[in-house]
C-alpha cells in the first residue's frame, strides 16, 4: 500500500522552520486507541499520525464535545487498513501552530465512546477529556463509516465562512485496479482475495507528468480541462475554485453516481469530498490521483443544491476512448440526460453549508495518500 501523506498547517501563520516530529500509532489489531494518547509540543512541531489496522480517522474535537467534529477543524477522514497489511502504513501529519490544547478523536462508531480520544499539549486534563468521551453516548458521535464525508464538509464549510483564511487542503489518492477490472472500474479495486493479490501499482518515473485541471470558478460548472489523456505514472491535481464542488469517481453507465455506490462487486472509487471554495479566497484546495492504468476513468461533481452540478455537465474523463462509443462526449450527454436524477449522493450546498453526504465503504484494497493544510479555529 502506498502511505497517505497529510499536512495539516495554518494558513494564517505557516511556520518558517521544521520542529521535532511526534510519532502516533492509530489502531492496530483489536487495539482502539492513539499510541501515545497524548503528546507535549511547541509550535512548528509536526505529529504524525501512523494508521494501522482496521478503519480510523483522526479528527478533532473540542474538550466540550470530544466525541463531535470541530467545526472548521482538521479530519483525516476514513483510513481503512487491511488485516494483512505489513505497512508501510498511510500516514498524516499534523503542523502544531501554537502551544493551545489541541483535541482529537476517532470517528469511526463507537471508538471514542471507548475511549480512543488523542490530544496535544492537555496539560492535566487528558484524564477529564478522555473520561468525558466514554461517558457519551453513541448518538453524539458525529459520523460513521457510512457517512464519514460529511463531516469533513461540514468542518470545511465552516471554515470557508468562517473570518479565518479559506483552508488548504491537499489530497493524494492512489487506487490500483486488477488486470481483468472493466473500463467502468478502471481506478479502484474489489476487497476480493484476488485484489488483494493484485501487484502494487506502477511507480511513476521521472518521465511522469501531472496534469493540471480547475473544478469550478465563478459561475463555472466545469472540469477545465474535462477530457485527458494521461499514462500510467502520472497524477491528475483537481484544483477546487469558488463554490463547493467535488470530484468524485463514477462510471460510464452511471455518470452522477459515485462508484462506491454503483458497483456491483464492492469496486472502490476516489472521492475528494465536498471543497466549499469561498468568493473572496486566495489559497486553494488540491485532490491528486496517481494513475495506475491506462483504462478509462469517470469523474463528476457530486453537489446537487441547489441543482445538480453533474446534470449541468460538470464531469470529467481521464483516457475516453474518443474513437468507440463510450467517449468523453457520449459521458457527458448521459450526465445531462439523466439530469443527476440517478445520483444517490446528497449534497453540501454552494455557499458552503452541509447536509448529508455519499457513504464510504469501510474497507479498501487501494492506496490512498491524502496531504491536509487546515486552518485550526
Amino acid at each position: 500500500m502506498l502511505s497517505y501523506i497529510a499536512a495539516f498547517a495554518s494558513v494564517a501563520g505557516m511556520i518558517a522552520t521544521r520542529g521535532a516530529e511526534l510519532q502516533v500509532t492509530v489502531g492496530g489489531p483489536g487495539i482502539l486507541e492513539f499510541n501515545p494518547q497524548s503528546v507535549t509540543a511547541n509550535p512548528g512541531d509536526i505529529v504524525t499520525f501512523s494508521f494501522h489496522q482496521e478503519n480510523h480517522t483522526v479528527t478533532q474535537s473540542t474538550f466540550q464535545n470530544p466525541c463531535q467534529a470541530l467545526d472548521g477543524g482538521f479530519d483525516s477522514g476514513f483510513v481503512p487498513v487491511a488485516d494483512n497489511d505489513a505497512g508501510p502504513f498511510p500516514a498524516a501529519q499534523f503542523t502544531v501552530a501554537d502551544t493551545n490544547p489541541v483535541w482529537v478523536f476517532c470517528r469511526q462508531t463507537g471508538h471514542c465512546e471507548q475511549g480512543m480520544v488523542f490530544a496535544i499539549n492537555p496539560g492535566d486534563q487528558f484524564s477529564a477529556f478522555q473520561a468525558a468521551a466514554m461517558g457519551l453516548n453513541s448518538i453524539n458521535s458525529s459520523s460513521t463509516s457510512n457517512s464519514n464525508s460529511s463531516d469533513v464538509a461540514s468542518s470545511t464549510a465552516a471554515a470557508s465562512q468562517s473570518s479565518a483564511a479559506a483552508s488548504v487542503v491537499t489530497v493524494t489518492a492512489t487506487v490500483t485496479a486488477p488486470a481483468s477490472s472493466s473500463s467502468a472500474s478502471s481506478a479502484s479495486s474489489a476487497p476480493s482475495s484476488s485484489a488483494q493479490a493484485s501487484p502494487p501499482p506502477p511507480a511513476a518515473t521521472s518521465m511522469s507528468a501531472d496534469h493540471q485541471v480547475v473544478v469550478g470558478g465563478p459561475n463555472k460548472l466545469v472540469f477545465d480541462p474535462a477530457n485527458i489523456t494521461a499514462n500510467i505514472g502520472d497524477t491528475i491535481t483537481f484544483q477546487f475554485m469558488q463554490k463547493n464542488h467535488t470530484a468524485t469517481q463514477s462510471s460510464f453507465a452511471d455518470p452522477c453516481v459515485s462508484l462506491s455506490e454503483s458497483s456491483t462487486n464492492g469496486e472502490i472509487g476516489f472521492d475528494s469530498g465536498f471543497m466549499p471554495v469561498s468568493d473572496n479566497a486566495t489559497s486553494f484546495p488540491t485532490f491528486t490521483i496517481q494513475i495506475n492504468d491506462t483504462s478509462p476513468i469517470w469523474a463528476f461533481c457530486r453537489q446537487t443544491n441547489p441543482t445538480s452540478h453533474c446534470g449541468a455537465g460538470m464531469v470529467f474523463s481521464v483516457n475516453a476512448v474518443e474513437g468507440g462509443p463510450n467517449n468523453f462526449a457520449a459521458f457527458q450527454a448521459t450526465a445531462i440526460q439523466l439530469n443527476g436524477t440517478n445520483s444517490t449522493t446528497s449534497v453540501s450546498s454552494d455557499n458552503g453549508s452541509s447536509g448529508p453526504q455519499v457513504d464510504y465503504a469501510r474497507s479498501v484494497v487501494a492506496a490512498i495518500t491524502v496531504v491536509l493544510s487546515f486552518v485550526i479555529v
